[in-house]
């Protein structure tokens, strides 16, 4: 478990400033990812020279973030989290800039590497989270985490917004889109200039305390158990959002209906955040994700009845929930279970396994989509939904066993 006495408590002023400096980060450069993902798939398709490769990009993007969770982790354990997330914007500009010329000349090549480069920016945003509990004490980690998330609500509406003013806003569909994401990353380095994190690798004084090896960290049931289903509770999300505007448009609806069901489960994946760490605190945090998969099943199972509008927009607000507990809860069980000396090795390793999941979900969404069904956008649809079902039954049956064991292991 984790030994709190490697914590350098942080006064309160700096506890919520931080705090309120992620929050916004999360709410104003976080909507970039929703844009993303609600033009990527269709920008890609009009590149692409094969339908089976419309999500390709997408799944650059988390291949990205795979790549450089570990390094961005340990580059912010040296320099400080300030110096990791303005790389990022850097990152996520330069990104946005390379697909916009790629729409601009009709290149997929080019617009799948501005999409790897945005990858970094998502590796480092999902270190916000992470960034909020640092050098807090372990009660509030919880709490700070959900307020974090709770970010992205303000994310949900600021990401489908721009997209309705932008995707069609000039002769190149979806141009626009991204020359708006430069502008938000642009934004980065001035906003975390009054982020106030304890300098890395300090400790309480007479307290030498090198941590655990990765390999001894991965044996530890709690951080293996939320980093499974940490990963599920995301990967699971990722694919079916990245399918769901394609399987929108292609049954027959516009885009902006698309847009606004990804809205309305953007909304869902962070709203009940300012509530999620109260419940944890409340129930505990395997309770939670227990919930949190349940729910994911539920949506699974929505989205099987059919493909009217009203079942999409079911699904994807189940969606949403269930990512809420599943992931915020994983994130709790982590924090819970190493010490601050260890968390550049934990926090890398846990994102790089999430994300790593994350990658092989959006890689698979396209193929589902739309060629596991000789192009039928409804039993596309289907076959995504039903993919679920293992992975879950992989987290849950890890969960059981986490909560089931003898006190005296744990």
């Amino acid at each position: 478990m984790k030994d709190t006495s490697q914590f350098l408590p942080v006064p309160s002023p700096a506890k919520w400033r931080n705090v309120i400096v992620l929050v916004i980060a999360q709410a104003v450069l976080g909507a970039q990812m929703s844009m993303i993902f609600t033009v990527g798939g269709l920008a890609g398709q009009s590149l692409a020279p094969n339908p089976c490769w419309s999500t390709l990009p997408l799944s650059l993007i988390v291949l990205g973030s795979v790549l450089s969770a570990q390094p961005m982790s340990e580059f912010m354990a040296a320099y400080g989290r300030r110096a990791g997330f303005i790389l990022a914007t850097v990152a996520g500009g330069l990104g946005a800039a390379i697909a916009a010329r790629a729409l601009y000349i009709g290149s997929f090549p080019l617009f799948m590497a501005g999409s790897f480069l945005t990858g970094i920016y998502m590796s480092a945003q999902g270190f916000y989270r992470f960034a909020a509990t640092d050098g807090v004490a372990p009660e509030f980690q919880p709490k700070a985490i959900s307020y974090v998330m709770a970010g992205g609500l303000a994310a949900a509406i600021i990401g489908p917004q721009l997209v309705k003013a932008t995707a069609q806003a000039m002769v190149v569909p979806f141009m626009a889109t991204y020359l708006a994401i430069i502008g938000l990353n642009l934004l980065g380095p001035i906003l975390f200039s009054f982020l106030r994190i304890p300098a890395p690798g300090r400790r309480a004084k007479g307290v030498a305390h090198p941590g655990r090896t990765r390999r001894e960290l991965l044996r530890d049931p709690v951080i293996a158990v939320a980093m499974i289903c940490g990963m599920v509770s995301y990967a699971l999300m990722n694919l079916v959002m990245t399918s769901t505007p394609l399987a929108v448009v292609g049954c027959g609806f516009e885009a902006g209906d698309a847009a606004n069901i990804v809205s309305a489960h953007v909304l869902a994946m962070y709203l009940p955040s300012f509530f999620t760490g109260h419940l944890i605190a409340r129930f505990g945090r395997e309770m939670i994700v227990g919930v949190g998969l349940v729910i994911l099943a539920a949506s699974g199972a929505v989205a099987m009845t059919g493909v009217e509008l009203e079942k999409f927009y079911l699904a994807l607000v189940l969606l949403g929930l269930g990512w809420n507990f599943g992931f915020i809860g994983s994130t709790a069980m982590l924090a819970s279970a190493h010490s601050a000396d260890e968390r550049g090795h934990v926090q890398g390793m846990n994102d790089f396994v999430v994300f790593g999941g994350v990658f092989l979900a959006s890689l698979s969404s396209g193929s589902l989509m739309n060629c596991s069904a000789a192009g039928d956008p409804q039993a596309g649809w289907q076959a995504v939904n039903l993919a679920m079902l293992p992975f879950l039954t992989l987290a849950g049956g890890a969960l059981i066993w986490l909560v089931l064991r003898p006190k005296e292991t744990r």
